[in-house]
């Protein structure tokens, strides 16, 4: 099973976490292994999961924001060799050795005391995934910064830089677009996760276009595993995953919009009151249909924090108690994506907003609809022959979400049906890429190591 198991964090240098003998060595960042958005961890996982199929003997840092280096097992095939984890973030205080800035500089000067920078010197290989969706400023200067630093100290040093399917742009700021234009023609690989988006890729290559080196992809996340939970950690939905007695529909609210509706109505530019288009969901269907509804949070920050999806759960659940008539539950808060992949697998039908939680559905073969507030969203439903099944607030308006999502539930065979004849290809293509990237990072390796190119 792919638990994660770790040392605690280790600073000393005395016990620093060097890579061990063998083969391919490899740095991962912007996904860590066991954040609270199980979606990065879901890619993370996903990351590690595929390069340990496609080079069992491979040597792989994980690059995230604790402190100290240690060395965790992750890996569904039985496979015990260890993944080092190091920290590695943006932070005013360049002091720490985690810090990306003194990484940087420790790195330009052999590595000196920072395990970080000791690291990256001595791999073979550097690949990014910038959270599947942020290499872009919406985030702002600070999240520019942090996610554009690392992959800039990977090139400095030489290193081939791979990035790993993902979203790219938009860019509001033309020097912004530079920077990340830049980064895209260095690296030894730029992959998008689906074609929407690798239009965009080619846009920012322009003439330094080379299809054997600029690819369309899939999401990483659909070659995550899925982990079935003790039966304790179910709660009440343990009596419902995996009886067929009625239909189970799956419902994942985004705490970062039901929160704090005002402010992701103007961040985001909705028609549609998103709380009222999930709540008249969850109603329309304990009215019209006989289905029980389970409600599966994917970010399980505590209640209190402004993303946490658990928190938003309790509003629909209040909001709809008069009328649930026990058929409204919700799925406890688990940490390891593997595990929610597993309960959403055990659905008719799941409906999301967290993109990864509709991954987890469209990838074992699950109906899924989406209500989508960017791009992202619809592209990797394309990429399934699923496009039809995504509601856009910011295009529609409260009444027609809930529409699109009921036809989407209407339609949930025929949308079986569909994804048991694309969804093979997709997985296929999720192989594939990691086959190609791992190629790819071997070549360079082996290139650098002829022409005697020192650490």
């Amino acid at each position: 099973m792919p638990k994660l198991k770790c040392e605690s964090r280790r600073t000393g240098e005395k016990t620093f976490t060097a890579w061990p003998d063998g083969a391919l060595r490899v740095c991962l960042f912007g996904a860590a292994l066991d954040t609270a958005n199980l979606g990065v961890s879901a890619l993370g996982k996903s990351v590690v999961h595929a390069l340990r199929r496609a080079a069992p003997d491979s040597n792989v840092a994980v690059f995230d924001f604790g402190r100290g280096t240690d060395t965790c097992q992750l890996d569904s095939s039985g496979n015990t060799k260890p993944i080092i984890r190091c920290g590695a973030y943006h932070t005013r205080r360049i002091y720490r050795p985690e810090s990306l800035w003194n990484i940087r500089v420790s790195a330009h000067l052999g590595g000196l005391w920072n395990r970080g920078a000791r690291l990256l010197r001595a791999a073979d290989a550097v690949l990014d995934i910038t959270g599947g969706d942020s290499f872009t400023d919406l985030y702002g200067p600070w999240r520019f910064r942090a996610v554009t630093l690392c992959k800039q100290i990977a090139l400095e040093l030489g290193k081939p830089l791979v990035l790993l399917p993902q979203t790219y742009g938009p860019f509001a700021s033309s020097r912004n677009r530079r920077i990340a234009q830049d980064i895209v023609r260095r690296s030894a690989m730029a992959w998008a996760r689906d074609e929407r988006s690798f239009d965009v890729l080619k846009e920012l290559l322009g003439d330094a276009f080379d299809p054997a080196r600029h690819r369309s992809g899939v999401d990483v996340a659909f070659s995550l595993p899925a982990v079935r939970p003790a039966e304790d950690a179910l709660g009440a939905a343990a009596e419902w995953l995996g009886d067929k007695s009625a239909p189970l529909a799956g419902l994942n609210v985004s705490g970062l919009l039901m929160n704090r509706p005002g402010t992701a109505a103007r961040q985001y530019g909705f028609q549609a009151h998103y709380g009222e288009a999930v709540i008249s969901l969850v109603r329309r269907l304990l009215k019209d249909s006989g289905a029980r509804i389970l409600l599966i949070p994917h970010v399980v920050t505590p209640p209190g924090h402004y993303e946490s999806d658990i928190g938003a759960y309790q509003r629909v659940a209040d909001a709809v108690a008069n009328a649930a008539g026990g058929r409204v539950t919700v799925l406890p808060a688990l940490h390891d994506p593997c595990e929610v992949k597993w309960a959403i697998s055990q659905l008719d039908w799941f409906c999301g907003t967290r993109m990864h939680s509709t991954i987890a559905a469209l990838s074992s073969g699950v109906p899924a609809a989406a209500i989508a507030y960017s791009p992202k969203t619809l592209g990797v439903f394309e990429t399934c022959g699923q496009g039809a099944h995504v509601a856009d607030p910011r295009q529609l308006d409260t009444g027609e979400v809930v529409e699109r999502l009921w036809q989407s539930w209407a339609a949930r065979e025929k949308a079986r049906e569909s994804l048991q004849a694309t969804l093979p290809a997709v997985l296929r293509r999720a192989e594939e890429q990691m086959d190609a990237i791992v190629a790819e990072c071997v070549k360079r390796s082996t290139e650098d190591a002829e022409a005697g190119a020192p650490p």
